[in-house]
């Protein structure tokens, strides 16, 4: 941790001492916040997320159900029966264990499809307010221990917004031509 502050102070020290330099900082959370294609992109994981999180509970409340009535059963069974049967329930359960890992790389992965095009939205918003304001390095606001740049927040909210409402009008008319 001490190199990395020592890295940043020799860079910054080094920026300076070249000339002007512009730098400004964005609260990033603020601006995802504010995006309404990211609050469509968290609901929609979190209603796959809820779809496979009771997926789960029902299967496993079988297995625990069918482990149950075996245990319930074993006294009157035949071993050889008894044991065909439990072995059909670590089957079951190693197949859950296996559907829920399978759930779980499904869930990072939607994560990953559903944000990408956001975060590329927030430094396309970015770049166009850097190139706008000549600001040189923009930093996010979770990385300060202290600031003296400009606060650009506001401003890469108003680009992203335009940004978001331009992707949504081009998504719905692709959406209406398909449909026509």
């Amino acid at each position: 941790m001490k190199k990395l502050v020592l890295v940043l102070f020799v860079a910054f020290t080094a920026l300076f001492s070249f000339g002007q330099t512009t730098i400004g900082h964005v609260n990033t959370q603020k601006v995802l916040d504010t995006m309404p294609s990211r609050k469509a992109a968290e609901r929609e994981l979190k209603d796959f997320e809820n779809r496979a999180v009771k997926e789960l509970q029902e299967t496993q409340q079988q297995l625990q159900a069918d482990y149950q009535t075996l245990q319930q059963k074993q006294k009157t069974m035949n071993p050889t029966a008894f044991k065909f049967e439990e072995d059909r329930l670590m089957k079951k359960s190693q197949e859950f264990q296996t559907r829920q890992q399978e759930l779980d790389q499904q869930i990072q992965i939607l994560s990953q499809d559903l944000n990408a095009p956001i975060l590329d939205m927030v430094q396309k918003a970015v770049k166009i307010v850097c190139d706008r304001e000549k600001i040189q390095y923009v930093i996010d606001e979770s990385s300060l221990l202290y600031s003296n740049g400009r606060d650009l927040t506001k401003l890469v909210i108003i680009e992203v917004l335009k940004l978001d409402n331009n992707d949504a009008s081009i998504n719905n008319n692709t959406t209406n031509g398909m449909g026509q």
